[in-house]
């Protein structure tokens, strides 16, 4: 009389490696992808699909295994661990339990696979932060010094005086006025002396005038009266209620209607 294999046995019950290796292949996942979810060496999966007892650890470990597996293919587990139970070897069983008072090793796990995973160096994470930092500190040095740059550049637009201004567009002519409508050469060549100015007033004006030196020769509103002046020419001349004020250089009659806008007057004037 004959017993039974193992494999008989197996067929008899149902075959759970069957079972698994078919809703394997329905789920479309291959043996190294359950592997890597389930933290189970391939091999270990294999030799469950195939009852291959002799490659599995001890038998606690290849249980958990086939129940993690069942879980994992969305089958009973329950069923699965009874099936593993009715097919595993009586003689591996025996063996399992002479070895029960050795420490216990873990078999057949897998650490998770890690080969495609990005690792992030903190130094590295470090210094790309101190590189942004650097780089908007640049940034910043540079487009403020832009701005300084176009504020310089303005300012010298702006702090040309009206004197240069006036020599820069003065075109002399039979009357003497520069084409910026400063009076310019009114009595014949320029004269680096002081030059004397009379300025009348017949009612209440305001009369500011400088000379080339920065002195103020008279400013601020003026009562009716006669003021003899006298300074380094060219004179910068404003003039408020021009119809008010008469002007002299050097004994010669100064035009003021002639740069005066709304009874206004300012210009540079030269002998």
């Amino acid at each position: 009389m004959t017993t039974p294999s193992s494999n008989t046995q197996s067929n008899a019950q149902g075959s759970f490696g069957a079972m698994l290796q078919q809703a394997r292949k329905n789920k479309q996942v291959s043996l190294e992808e359950a592997a890597a979810e389930l933290f189970i060496l391939k091999r270990h999966l294999q030799a469950l699909e195939n009852e291959n007892f002799a490659d599995l650890p001890q038998a606690a470990f290849a249980r958990g295994f086939a129940i993690n597996y069942a879980k994992y293919l969305g089958l009973d587990s329950a069923k699965i661990a009874n099936s593993f139970d009715a097919a595993y070897p009586n003689e591996l069983k025996a063996k399992s339990l002479n070895s029960t008072d050795t420490p216990l090793r873990p078999m057949g796990t897998l650490q998770r696979d890690t080969h495609n995973r990005i690792r992030f160096n903190p130094l590295l994470i470090i210094a790309v932060i101190g590189v942004i930092i650097l780089a908007i500190f640049l940034f910043r040095m540079v487009s403020n010094a832009s701005k300084e740059n176009s504020a310089e550049s303005i300012t010298v637009v702006e702090d040309i005086s009206a004197t240069e201004q006036a020599q820069g567009a003065a075109i002399d002519d039979a009357t003497g006025i520069g084409a910026s409508g400063s009076a310019l050469n009114l009595g014949g060549e320029a004269s680096a002396s002081t030059a004397s100015l009379n300025v009348t007033l017949t009612d209440t004006a305001t009369v500011n005038i400088t000379d080339a030196s920065g002195s103020s020769l008279i400013s601020g509103t003026q009562t009716v009266g006669e003021y003899e002046l006298s300074g380094m020419p060219p004179f910068n001349v404003q003039i408020d209620n021009v119809d008010n004020v008469s002007l002299m250089l050097n004994q010669e009659a100064v035009a003021l209607e002639a740069y005066a806008t709304d009874e206004q007057a300012n210009f540079e004037l030269a002998p």
